[in-house]
């Protein structure tokens, strides 16, 4: 609701009957399954009722609808139908079974979307804004396409982007007896990062985006480069990745 404040947006309500949890071919002729799919409409009316109270309490413009489908297929279909720009779903339901579902629905959504998702796990307070964002960046394709995104809610909120790019190094483990050689991979690994996160802070920059806490937008990616392993920052030192299994996180 924040955002859709923030953006000036039309928000749809959608709730989805799930027919793979009863036969939607037999609803109709056998009162048992006519029964479940009447109770499963009537928690997803309920559902769609209590946040109907809640923007109609903010004054923000909605529209509702209830579909009957497969869950993490009827969602994706009903945002191209509707042309939406951002889909925002919780990352877990309220109890028991429910939990489980809405978590697995979510992550098939977020895998299979063609539209940006936004996953909650809490809801955020009426008053709550977005002061800092952290921006995880491999520099993929994926990753270059977020970058966009974070600074529109950037500049609608005034924060500051925080760019982050993690070299998991467990992978290497079983590699470390090439001796030399892994270092060397390490140092590209590495570069890919910096190149990922310096990515970010040229584009910031361009859009006049805060990319650190004070000072020029960029100023801290060549300032304040951190190397850390693990728990708290460290010196570098490459140790043996079998043991050890350092993580190198470049941030700005």
């Amino acid at each position: 609701m924040n955002l859709a404040a923030a953006f000036d947006s039309e928000i749809h309500l959608l709730s989805v009957v799930n027919a793979s949890i009863y036969n939607s071919d037999l609803a109709d002729l056998d009162f048992e399954a006519g029964e479940h799919r009447e109770a499963l409409e009537e928690h997803a009316t309920e559902a769609v009722g209590t946040l109907e109270a809640l923007l109609d309490e903010r004054g923000l413009t909605y529209r509702t609808a209830i579909e009957e489908g497969v869950p993490h297929e009827a969602i994706p279909d009903y945002a191209t139908d509707h042309d939406i720009d951002l889909l925002s779903m919780g990352t877990h339901g309220r109890t028991g079974f429910d939990r489980l579902l809405v978590g697995s629905v979510t992550e098939r959504v977020v895998r299979t979307s063609d539209v940006p998702v936004l996953t909650s796990r809490s809801a955020p307070d009426e008053q709550s804004s977005y002061d800092d964002i952290l921006l995880p960046t491999d520099g993929s394709e994926a990753a270059s396409a977020a970058i966009e995104h974070a600074i529109a809610l950037a500049e609608r909120y005034d924060a500051t982007i925080h760019a982050l790019s993690v070299v998991d190094l467990s992978a290497l483990a079983g590699s470390y007896d090439g001796g030399a050689a892994v270092p060397g991979v390490i140092e590209s690994l590495e570069g890919g990062s910096e190149q990922a996160v310096s990515e970010v802070a040229e584009r910031c920059e361009r859009h006049g985006v805060d990319g650190s806490h004070g000072g020029h937008p960029g100023d801290a990616l060549s300032g304040d480069r951190r190397v850390r392993r693990g728990g708290g920052d460290r010196p570098r030192n490459d140790g043996d990745p079998r043991t050890d299994r350092p993580r190198a996180l470049f941030a700005w």
